[in-house]
This record gives C-alpha cells, sequence and structure tokens, in this order.
C-alpha cells in the first residue's frame, strides 16, 4: 500500500491546510476530466486526501497505518475497492465500503466554474501623452477624443428606444445566465454563461435604439478628460478605471495613460529636488557677487559668497517639486568660468597674485 503523505507529496507533519492545498494542486493535473489527466493516480489522490483531511481517520493512519470503518479495532487486511459511483448520486466517494465526505466544490470550483459566472470586463485600452518638463512638475490637463466603443450616448446604455421599455428576457427567465449540465467522472456537473440574447442583463429592450441597435453600446467618438497630477516622472502611467472600452452587459475596462515627459535644457530632476547651473566668473568666485537665477517660479537673485569652488552647490529653498503640501529645492551647481586667452595686463596682475601665494 503506498504512502499517502507520499502520494500528497507533503510531509507528515503537514498541516490541514498544507493537505487540502498538495490534493488540489494534484487534482487540477491529474483530473480525469483534463488534458493529461490520469484516473489511476486521481483515484489514489483521492484516496489518500479522504483519510488525511479527517483527524479521526488519519490518527488512525498514524498508528496503524490504514483506518478501521465504524470504529472497530484493527483488522487483517487492506482496503477494498474506491468507489466513485455515489458522486453521480451528489454524494462523496466510497473505500471499502465507507463512504468519504469533501467539498468537491471548494476543490474543485475553478476547474468547473463552481456554478459561478465570471464579471465579463470591456477590453483595456492605453495612450501616450508627452509633457513639458514644467507641466511634469506643476501638473497638466489634456483633453483627447479617442475612438472607442462606449455607452450609447442616445439611450445611456439601456439598449431602449427612447419612450420604450425593457421587458424580460425570454432566452433566460430574466436570470441573466443559462445553466448548463454535463456528465462526467464524479457524475454531474453544472456550469453557467452569460445569457447570449440579453448578455447577462436579464432584460431586453422591447423596441431597440436605433442608434446602438438595442446593444447599449457603440462605436464612437469620446473626449476623455486626464488630469496628470504634479510631480509626475517619465514613463509613469495613469490608470483611469472604467474609460477603456464599453461592452454589452459588462463593465467597461479601464484607459492607461502612459507619460513622456520632454527633457529641459536648463533643470534636470533627483527626486524632488531641481537641479540647475549657474556659471560665475573667476574674479567673483574670488571676491563674491550677486547673480539672477532662473527657477520655474521666476528669477531669483543668489548670492556666491567669496572663495567659492567650483562644483559648489547652492540651495534656494522650496523652488523644487511639489509633493504633498511642501515642495523640494532647487540645487544650483556652481560653474567658474576660467578664461581662455588672457591680456597682457591681466597676466601681469595674476602673476603678482602668485607672488604673493594665492
Amino acid at each position: 500500500m503506498k504512502n499517502y503523505y507520499d502520494v500528497l507529496g507533503v510531509a507528515k507533519s503537514a498541516t490541514e491546510e498544507e493537505i487540502k492545498s498538495a490534493f488540489r494542486k494534484l487534482a487540477h493535473k491529474l483530473h480525469p476530466d483534463k488534458k493529461g489527466g490520469d484516473e489511476k493516480k486521481f483515484k489514489e489522490l483521492s484516496e489518500a486526501y479522504s483519510v488525511l483531511s479527517d483527524k479521526k481517520k488519519r490518527a488512525e493512519y498514524d498508528t496503524y497505518g490504514k483506518t478501521f470503518a465504524g470504529g472497530a479495532g484493527p483488522q487483517q487486511g487492506g482496503f477494498g475497492g474506491f468507489d466513485f459511483s455515489n458522486f453521480s448520486a451528489g454524494g462523496g466517494p466510497s473505500f471499502g465500503g465507507q463512504q468519504f465526505e469533501f467539498d468537491l466544490g471548494d476543490i474543485f470550483g475553478d476547474v468547473f466554474g463552481g456554478g459561478q459566472t465570471r464579471t465579463r470586463r470591456g477590453r483595456d485600452i492605453s495612450i501616450d501623452i508627452e509633457l513639458s518638463f514644467r507641466e511634469s512638475v506643476f501638473g497638466a490637463e489634456r483633453r483627447v477624443l479617442l475612438s472607442k466603443t462606449s455607452v450609447c450616448d442616445t439611450c445611456a446604455g439601456s439598449g431602449a428606444k427612447k419612450g420604450s421599455k425593457l421587458i424580460t428576457c425570454s432566452n433566460c427567465n430574466g436570470k441573466g445566465e443559462i445553466r448548463e449540465s454535463r456528465n462526467s467522472f464524479f457524475g454531474t456537473f453544472t456550469s453557467a454563461r452569460p445569457c447570449s440574447r440579453c448578455h447577462g442583463k436579464g432584460q431586453i429592450p422591447e423596441t431597440p435604439c436605433d442608434a446602438c441597435r438595442g446593444e447599449g453600446v457603440r462605436k464612437r467618438q469620446e473626449e476623455i478628460h486626464i488630469v496628470v497630477p504634479s510631480g509626475v516622472e517619465d514613463g509613469e502611467m495613469i490608470r483611469m478605471p472604467g474609460r477603456g472600452e464599453a461592452a454589452t452587459g459588462a463593465t467597461a475596462g479601464d484607459l492607461y495613460v502612459k507619460l513622456h515627459v520632454k527633457t529641459d535644457a536648463k533643470f534636470s530632476r533627483d527626486g524632488n529636488n531641481l537641479i540647475t547651473s549657474l556659471p560665475i566668473k573667476l574674479s567673483d568666485a574670488l571676491l563674491g557677487g550677486e547673480y539672477r537665477v532662473s527657477t520655474l517660479d521666476g528669477d531669483e537673485t543668489l548670492t556666491v559668497e567669496p572663495g567659492i569652488a567650483h562644483g559648489e552647490v547652492l540651495r534656494v529653498r522650496g523652488k523644487g517639486v511639489p509633493h504633498g503640501r511642501a515642495r523640494g529645492d532647487l540645487l544650483v551647481r556652481v560653474d567658474i568660468e576660467f578664461p581662455k586667452k588672457l591680456s597682457k595686463h591681466a597676466r601681469e596682475l595674476i602673476e603678482q597674485l602668485r607672488s604673493e601665494g594665492l
């Protein structure tokens, strides 16, 4: 007799949840109704699960290597055949004359659909928009015209002509779904699918809308208002729920807006801080001075202290990227411009500085 723990691929110390998870995974793979399924191995798997999923039977199995029907003591001999015939009557499988019960709906819900109808959605769509550097920092708005399947603007999605009413769908009797039963190795399973006539609504228009022919959706141009928040970066995506393609009897898909930020000649970005450079003269680097520096809010006066070093960074607070109620800073990198040519007089002055040890 095979070791039930080995059949399920779990340790002897496995929890109930681990045993159930292992059975669920293998059952989906070995189920006889699935391509590549194995009926013999599936019976062994179900036999192992029926014992290890029951606390009493598992305790008996761990102690004696077998279980005993009706609470009887140890007996000679192994188990009888594993009988799945009870499934067709709605019961659990029996083994050696003893019936086991476990929830097939729980185990095979995602194999057979669990008798539930999946929520349908329209198609997601995506577009690209380009932003200036300034717009990426402070935010922007765009209005784009998209040609897509949208809710019919004539009947507001009802599918009914103005003044007409909705009536119960005769195809599904107003339930919105069609249930189908099929026989399998385990008996009869029931699945549900949306009604093809009313598309899951349960109602149809008495007189269809002329614009959409009763579908409630139609291809048309729709203007979309896009609000880009402040502080976005290149490559970011904005998701707009329900602004994608509409579909009859289903929720609309989503619209994804990918942002492309243009580079700027003056500014770059480091997190919530902006970076720019400020060229200054050599004399101002030595003696100090004042410069006008550009920010995204306008020009600011910046004081350069005497003896500033090339590449030193000056900070202008509150002129960076907005985040919440605060803003980052503008970081100004000082670039000292060294003259490439010197006049005779300038050279004499610099020689004099050199002689003084400067």
